[in-house]
This record gives structure tokens, C-alpha cells and sequence, in this order.
């Protein structure tokens, strides 16, 4: 296996924290992993993304162009990213911020209410965690115990609390995916 995600938002949507979940999770799991994150300036509102490249031999680099997959938690992003994807890949949009349509036949697209679904869940800042219920339900490089597993280990002390919440925003987002 040698694949990576590139997962795209704006500042303030916990895109760091889920490319940090899901690295650490594959590597709880047995893969060696590389996280890159990029922002801007500002950190609230402005542009973040990061790739983590995941694979069963050494990651040689952490830079990626053409991402295999792609999770788009914003209409930039989408925008951005979409014509970049590797012909094949994935791409996992919250479809309550992205009302543009799909412009490629060569991917798959796997379109979920993220903010809606964490907004109705009583969790609305938890749609980065729907997203990544709907990438490892589309793409299961790790699986979801392991990235509950993850969420005890780093969700400790004061941020304990957010622990169910963020199980629950999982499970709503792996679900949302058919």
C-alpha cells in the first residue's frame, strides 16, 4: 500500500487535527506515515491544508502535487484541489459548503453534509471528524477503532470531554457514505 490524502478547509475546522489523527492512526496500525501541513499568515479563516502520505515501505516525501484523494471541508478547497486528483482517486466534499458540481469522470466523488450532519448531532465544529469517518468508510486504510483509539490517546485532560462527541461525529460520517 502507498497511497496519501491531501485534506483541504479554512483555518478554524480542525484540518491539522484530523491529518494528525489519521496519520497517527496509521501508524498505530503498522504504516509508516508522513504529515506535511501548509497555511497561511492567518491562522482562522485563512487557507490550511496538509497531506499525509501513507505507506507500507519508507515515505521518501512528503510533498505531493497530484494527491491520490482528496477531503474538501470548503468550496476554495474544492475548487483548488479538484482538477489535481490522480485519475482514480477520491474525493470526499461537505457537500452543506461545496455547491459546486463535479467536473471529472475519472475520480469518484463521495459527497457528505459534513457541517450539517455535526450541526444536527449537536457537535458543529466536529465536521472535520464527519470527514474522516467518510474517507476511511470510502478509502479504509486504517480502520475506525483505530482512529477512536487515536481520539483517547489525544484527546486528554481539559479535552477529554470532546472525546464522545468526536466517536459520535465518526461514526456519523463512516455511515454517511454508502
Amino acid at each position: 500500500m502507498d497511497s496519501n490524502v491531501l485534506i483541504a478547509g479554512f483555518g478554524g475546522q480542525g484540518v491539522l487535527f484530523t491529518g494528525q489523527l489519521l496519520a497517527n492512526a496509521c501508524m498505530n496500525e503498522g504504516l509508516n506515515v508522513t504529515w506535511s501541513p501548509a497555511y497561511g499568515a492567518e491562522m482562522r479563516g485563512g487557507t490550511v491544508n496538509c497531506t499525509v502520505c501513507m505507506s507500507d515501505d519508507e515515505v521518501a516525501c512528503a510533498f505531493v502535487d497530484k494527491p491520490e484523494n482528496v477531503i474538501a471541508l470548503n468550496g476554495p478547497s474544492f475548487e483548488r484541489f479538484e482538477s489535481r486528483i490522480k485519475p482514480g482517486g477520491i474525493m470526499v466534499v461537505n457537500s452543506s459548503l461545496v455547491k459546486s458540481k463535479p467536473s471529472r469522470t475519472d475520480i469518484t466523488y463521495k459527497f457528505v453534509p459534513m457541517t450539517e450532519i455535526a450541526h444536527n448531532s449537536g457537535h458543529e465544529k466536529m465536521a472535520n471528524i464527519v470527514s474522516l469517518g467518510a474517507f476511511i468508510k470510502a478509502f479504509p486504510v486504517v480502520t475506525k477503532e483505530g482512529i477512536v483509539e487515536t481520539m483517547k490517546s489525544k484527546l486528554t485532560g481539559k479535552k477529554a470531554q470532546m472525546l464522545e462527541g468526536n466517536i459520535q461525529a465518526l461514526e456519523q460520517g463512516y455511515n454517511a457514505v454508502k
